[in-house]
C-alpha cells in the first residue's frame, strides 16, 4: 500500500465494484457522512442512501450512489458492502422517477406495517438517488 493511502473496496451483492488505493473516501453513514483516511480509528457503521465520494489528490475521482449497507473501517482499509450501488453518472433519471412513483403507489396500497415500511424505504432510496443525480 502506498504511503498515505487507504485501501478502499466497494462490494455489491453481484460483484466487487471498486478496489483501489485512495487518498480519502467519504461514506454516507447512518449517523452522518464520515471521511476515512489512512490510520483511521476502527469502526463499523450502517449506511443510509447517499453518495460515496472517492478522493484522489484534491479532487473527487468517483461518486457512487449506494442504497444502504455497511462499512467496516480499519487503520489501513475501508470496505463497503452495499445493498445496491451505481455510479452517479449512470443514474437513469426517468427510471428512478418511475421507481419513486411505483414505491409511492405501493405505500398507498400497503395492507400492513411491513408493507408500509418496505415502501417507505424504497421511497427514501429513490428520493436520495434523484438528489444524487441532480
Amino acid at each position: 500500500m502506498a504511503e498515505g493511502k487507504v485501501s478502499f473496496e466497494l462490494v455489491s451483492p453481484e460483484r466487487l465494484l471498486l478496489s483501489e488505493e485512495v487518498d480519502m473516501v467519504v461514506v454516507p453513514g447512518e449517523e452522518g457522512d464520515f471521511g476515512v483516511l489512512t490510520r483511521h480509528t476502527p469502526l463499523i457503521s450502517t449506511l443510509r442512501p447517499g453518495v460515496i465520494q472517492v478522493h484522489n489528490g484534491v479532487a473527487v475521482s468517483e461518486s457512487i450512489f449506494v442504497a444502504g449497507g455497511f462499512a467496516e473501517v480499519t487503520p489501513a482499509r475501508c470496505t463497503v458492502l452495499a445493498e445496491e450501488a451505481v455510479a452517479v453518472g449512470e443514474i437513469d433519471r426517468a427510471a428512478t422517477e418511475q421507481r419513486l412513483s411505483d414505491a409511492r403507489d405501493d405505500l398507498l396500497d400497503a395492507k400492513d406495517d411491513a408493507e408500509k415500511a418496505s415502501a417507505e424505504r424504497r421511497i427514501a432510496v429513490a428520493e436520495a438517488m434523484l438528489q444524487a443525480a441532480a
